[in-house]
């Protein structure tokens, strides 16, 4: 599974005084107010806060689902802040995997559809998109489940194909939000290790979490707090270091 790497050797995320403000009622709310921070190509983070910290808003912004009130983020190089509806889902296809806590997979088709959408967006053949997705299901230890729907997977091969669609079209970024959170514990495990697997061989994970069990998975956590980044801080000695992370 060949990760992607950036165009130059600036950094894959650049945000500078990142603001967001709504309206609520008469009351003006700031989601974000001034986050500044780069972030390299094949980095492992963990976005961390409580309540309304403004994670959520964050993940918005650099999955490049909603856009800044002020302030800049070029992703691999191209700034995203203001740019329409149609470019924003041209960069998301493109540059940005999504993996989801409820999965979000489309339960009337197998796993081989399900990780073919991106493909299909993308304007890929449709025997290129079948190998394609077939390559990157067995890459996630799949291989035997690729016409299975998901209603006849366990929590973690729905996650696992899940994670094999946000890889499909060998994104720039992976975002997973609350990627562990409809899981049991060992379940939840499994997931993280085969993440660590990606990031080992040189993706970019961002994963919001409000579990410290699971922030401690990667190398380095983002804390923020009333829309504000309260913390950025490598993790010294991550969870996983020494597991076995080759891939089914």
């Amino acid at each position: 599974m060949n990760a992607p790497t950036a165009s130059t050797d600036r950094p894959l995320i650049e945000v500078v005084d990142l603001k967001k403000r709504y309206l609520m009622g008469s009351e003006e709310v700031w989601a974000l107010d001034g986050v500044s921070l780069n972030i390299q190509a094949g980095e492992y983070i963990a976005i961390m806060g409580p309540s309304g910290s403004g994670k959520s808003t964050f993940m918005n912004m650099l999955g490049c689902l909603d856009t800044p009130t002020s302030g800049t983020y070029y992703l691999n190089g191209t700034d995203v802040s203001h740019l329409s509806d149609d470019e924003l889902a041209e960069i998301r296809n493109r540059e940005i995997g999504f993996i989801f806590q409820t999965f979000n997979l489309l339960p009337r088709v197998d796993c081989l559809r399900n990780v073919e959408v991106p493909l299909v967006y993308a304007g890929m053949p449709r025997h290129e998109r079948r190998q394609r997705a077939a390559e990157i299901l067995t890459d996630v230890g799949l291989g035997d489940r690729l016409t299975h729907k998901p209603n006849e997977l366990s929590g973690g091969q729905r996650q696992r194909v899940a994670t094999a669609r946000a890889l499909a079209n060998r994104p720039s970024l992976v975002l997973a939000d609350e990627p562990t959170g409809n899981l049991d514990t060992e379940t939840g495990d499994e997931i993280m290790r085969l993440f660590e697997a990606l990031y080992r061989q040189g993706n970019t994970l961002l994963v919001v979490t409000h579990e410290e069990d699971i922030a401690q998975h990667a190398r380095r956590i983002i804390r923020l707090r009333d829309g504000k980044l309260e913390q950025d801080t490598a993790v010294a000695q991550p969870v996983l270091a020494d597991a076995t992370v080759a891939l089914n």
